[in-house]
């Protein structure tokens, strides 16, 4: 598909809300809903890069660019704003998500490895951390850098696996080095992101139907948590209730989120009140913004396509890295 195709709905599907079939979604064409301040109506929901293995970890750079991750092929792939796609690092390890240090270094999630590592072109990771307690992550999923260098991630548990040395559970692994197991009560943790005031960490359930917000001190210590924003369900196939598919997660500078979700790309105000949901062509897995100095452009990624998307708003300061 070409540069800038996009992809619409129906007026009925919009209407109805009903899921496409798998073999006509990507010959349908979807625009955006009115969600006020955040999207227009009518928006395109432009294809930028599709045909790739598992597209992850949207993240921006300082000069407009975006880095994400094609774990399957060991690829950190870095696209311009014309949609050109470049190998930013390539090499083993399996990244999937990524986040930006205040020292300018790319971390990431290395899910063959079981670290979370500094990554660079042309060289080996430089592992950051490998275990808790002396036992190996399950598979280290998704992280976020605090302004201070702390480093959030979630460590989630294989689906069916029984035995694991380790729950699933979200972790902090500060400046110094030093590793915290945050909690290990979330039934699936796997999106994270920070409030602009990063003073909440927020945590997708990918089994759950809530967006937990884990309460932060001025240190970026753990103090507290509660439910959140209440993710909209799929609705029941005969009689069972599916889970949320909430992957990642993304804010702007007014503390919305924005949550990567089978139901499309969910949107709450910052207190987590449901403002709107943005239908897909394909499942989204994470989102970013991106896009020069307003950073205003929604970039979604998942099964294997990047879509991007003009809003009304832009994402948080000192997000983005070199």
């Amino acid at each position: 598909m070409r540069f800038g195709v996009a992809v619409r709905t129906t007026a009925l599907a919009l209407l109805a809300g009903a899921a496409l079939p798998a073999d006509a979604q990507n010959k349908q064409d979807f625009l955006t809903p009115l969600i006020a301040d955040v999207v227009d109506q009518g928006s395109t929901i432009a294809v930028l890069k599709e045909g790739l293995e598992a597209v992850e970890g949207p993240v921006p750079t300082k000069d407009g660019a975006l880095l994400f991750t094609n774990n399957r092929a060991g690829h950190i792939l870095r696209m311009t704003p014309d949609g050109a796609t470049s190998i930013w690092r390539e090499g083993p390890g399996g990244a999937n998500a990524l986040t930006w240090t205040p020292q300018g270094d790319l971390v990431a999630t290395l899910t063959e490895d079981k670290t979370i590592s500094v990554v660079k072109p042309g060289e080996a990771p430089r592992v950051l951390a490998k275990e808790f307690e002396g036992k190996p992550f399950n598979r280290p999923n998704d992280l976020v850098a605090s302004k201070r260098g702390d480093i959030y991630f979630s460590d989630t548990a294989p689906v069916g696996a029984t035995g694991t040395p380790l729950p699933s559970a979200v972790y902090r692994l500060a400046v110094d080095g030093t590793l915290q197991q945050l909690v290990t009560d979330i039934g699936r943790p796997n999106g994270v992101a920070l409030s602009p005031d990063e003073r909440n960490l927020y945590v997708a359930d990918t089994t759950g139907e809530w967006i937990v917000a884990i309460e932060l001190d001025k240190e970026g210590k753990m103090k507290g948590r509660h439910n959140h924003a209440r993710l909209e369900l799929p609705l029941p196939v005969n009689g069972q209730q599916p889970t949320s598919g909430a992957d990642g997660l993304a804010v702007d500078d007014r503390g919305r989120i924005y949550a990567a979700t089978a139901m499309g790309v969910q949107v709450f105000s910052a207190t987590g009140q449901a403002l709107g949901r943005i239908r897909m062509p394909l499942q989204p897995q994470n989102l970013a913004f991106a896009g020069g100095a307003r950073r205003s452009d929604l970039y979604v990624v998942g099964r294997g396509t990047v879509y991007r998307i003009a809003t009304l708003t832009r994402g948080p300061r000192a997000r983005a890295g070199k």
